[in-house]
């Protein structure tokens, strides 16, 4: 019978790697991540909903203000979505005024991505109130948590697995 999941995260509990049987699922991890991440991104959510922005301009916004002059195939294959994705989403951005669009130098026709400044203002803004969940967190751990937690989460990413 399967009972339904609280509103809250659960205590800590030992590592599933421990608990559990070979093959069972990590439901205690499973369930951790779920609740971290909704938390994570519900406090940018919550300031993103001033702006008419949601989730998908947090990205846009955060990747093209960590790598100025990205370019919409670059974003595309990073982000992992398709060109009708991200259309609605850029033109909304570029209409705010919180990306630019330069043409490349060697190719003319690429179109290469640049925060603004209200873009980088409202992208450091995000990354603050993020990094001050991270840092809230961290205060609760042993040294050496914040490397432990970014080689894991690397290692859980699609990018640290080994292809």
């Amino acid at each position: 019978m399967n009972q339904a999941l609280p509103c809250q995260p659960p205590p800590p509990q030992p590592c599933a790697c421990e608990t559990e049987k070979a093959g069972e699922p990590m439901f205690d991890l499973i369930e951790a991540l779920f609740f971290a991440y909704r938390d994570f991104v519900g406090d940018a959510d919550r300031l993103l909903l001033r702006y008419n922005f949601g989730r998908a301009h947090h990205r846009v916004l955060y990747f093209v203000d960590r790598r100025p002059g990205l370019s919409v195939a670059e974003l595309l294959d990073l982000l992992r979505i398709t060109k009708q994705s991200l259309s609605r989403v850029l033109k909304e951005l570029l209409g705010a005024g919180y990306i630019e669009q330069r043409p490349g130098l060697a190719d003319r026709r690429q179109r290469h991505l640049h925060a603004t400044d209200a873009g980088h203002g409202l992208a450091l803004e995000l990354a603050q109130l993020q990094s001050r969940r991270f840092a809230r967190a961290l205060e609760t751990l042993p040294a050496g948590a914040r490397e432990q937690g970014a080689a894991f989460l690397a290692a859980v990413s699609d990018a640290g697995a080994d292809a």
